[in-house]
């Protein structure tokens, strides 16, 4: 693979309006596609007595039963997930026959409280309506019943799937007198007992209601509209906020793991102020730390170009507070271009004019280092590789279960570490023999 034509084929984010318009570094991406019935199952799987019935083709079927074999979430073979197969009968005449009579019998051997009926591919292109068949099951059951639609000829991976599942929850929920707690949407990774956010909000008596889609139960989601406040950590909830605010009425706060100080500042001040709370002295005391971090961070990364692969950080607004200290991006890798993200798309473009590309299969990467010659790779890649080719690897992962100023901490951490260990590349290069 020649590195000059690879690069020359890209575009650079002036040029891209659309995602479409962004180009694949190879046909294969990495870390591959996964569709949208994957992301419905590892929702569905933290809502702790809710069923989950797949309804499409036997290899839809097997996909999902083999997912969800895997440890204890769905209770194994015999557990909270089954599935309607349906045949070429189905598929030319309908399958609502099969739907209804494959639920009867589910409800007889499980008596399920909730079901989330989970389409796929095939159910959405012979047209079957899966959301008035939900409506009459559920009327006829007494039990709520939502359909899910995971279609994959219409997106590029999972992330549908959660979005969707988490949006038919609040068809559960049922209005209750208003209380102090707050609800936490779209905690996905580690557990947000362990989060700076978590110990501010206990620091200054808020309880904490429901998490979804992280071990709730039916019971909690049903009584989710007696919050006070939500608060978004998670971009694939916002829709669930958006309609929990216009079925009951609950303000929501966008608090994700943002790097930038002064986000997260507004975040906390934005969610102190849904409460009716002062703003906690603690919150102001980190804010400070924070910047004075930041600044102090800046001579160590100014210059330093970099490719950005995958992070647990909110991506556009993590590469603006990069580009903010003075470093220089030269690829960034995004699979969207969010509308919210505009802003921070511009003001990054203002001062650079990245290479956009899909996330991409980190082979032909090799030959795009050999072209742009970066300093740090941002994201997952092969730590020895990169040295190789004298570039240094940027740490997140662990970032993944935290938030609030403690991401900003962090984050500055793994720059400085990875510049250190650049400038021992450079050193070593320089004491070996020509």
């Amino acid at each position: 693979m020649n590195g000059h034509q690879l690069v020359a084929s890209l575009k650079r984010m002036s040029e891209i309006e659309d995602v479409k318009q962004i180009t694949h570094l190879t046909h294969a991406l990495f870390p591959g596609t996964h569709c949208p019935l994957m992301g419905a199952a590892l929702a569905i799987r933290g809502i702790q007595d809710a069923m989950m019935m797949v309804i499409g083709t036997d290899e839809c079927a097997y996909y999902t039963k083999s997912l969800t074999l895997n440890g204890d979430s769905f209770g194994g073979l015999s557990g909270r997930c089954v599935s309607v197969v349906l045949d070429s009968g189905d598929v030319t005449f309908g399958s609502r026959k099969r739907v209804i009579s494959a639920f009867r019998e589910m409800v007889e051997d499980y008596h399920p409280k909730v079901v989330f009926l989970v389409t796929t591919c095939v159910v959405e292109i012979i047209g079957d309506d899966m959301d008035a068949i939900a409506d009459e099951l559920s009327e006829q059951y007494d039990i709520a019943v939502m359909a899910v639609h995971t279609e994959h000829f219409k997106c590029e991976n999972h992330l549908p799937g959660i979005t969707r599942t988490l949006e038919a929850c609040v068809d559960m929920m049922k209005p209750q007198p208003k209380g102090q707690q707050v609800n936490v949407l779209g905690q996905r990774m580690g557990s947000f007992a362990g989060t700076e956010l978590y110990r501010i909000l206990q620091q200054s008596g808020v309880d904490i209601g429901l998490q979804v889609p992280s071990n709730c139960s039916v019971e909690e989601i049903r009584v989710a509209a007696g919050a006070k406040a939500n608060i978004v950590v998670n971009n694939t909830a916002l829709p669930m906020a958006k309609k929990m605010k216009r079925k009951f009425g609950i303000p929501y706060i966008v608090f994700e793991k943002f790097v930038a100080p002064q986000r997260i500042y507004q975040a906390y001040v934005q969610l102190f102020e849904a409460l009716g709370h002062p703003l906690p002295k603690a919150v102001e005391a980190k804010y400070q730390q924070a910047i004075k971090q930041t600044n102090q961070a800046r001579a160590g990364v100014q210059g330093l170009r970099y490719i950005y692969g995958n992070t647990p950080y909110p991506l556009f607004e993590f590469n603006r507070f990069l580009v903010d200290l003075g470093m220089v991006p030269l690829v960034i890798q995004t699979a969207d271009l969010p509308e919210e993200d505009q802003e921070d798309r511009a003001y990054i473009q203002a001062k650079h004019d990245p290479y956009l590309v899909l996330p991409a299969n980190i082979a032909p990467l090799q030959f795009v280092y050999d072209v742009l010659q970066p300093n740090l790779y941002l994201g997952h890649e092969y730590a020895h590789r990169l040295r190789k080719k004298n570039i240094a690897l940027v740490r997140s992962d662990q970032a993944a279960s935290m938030l609030g100023f403690e991401i900003t901490h962090y984050a500055l951490s793994s720059l400085q570490t990875a510049a250190d260990e650049l400038q021992q590349m450079h050193h070593a290069a320089e004491r070996s023999p020509a």
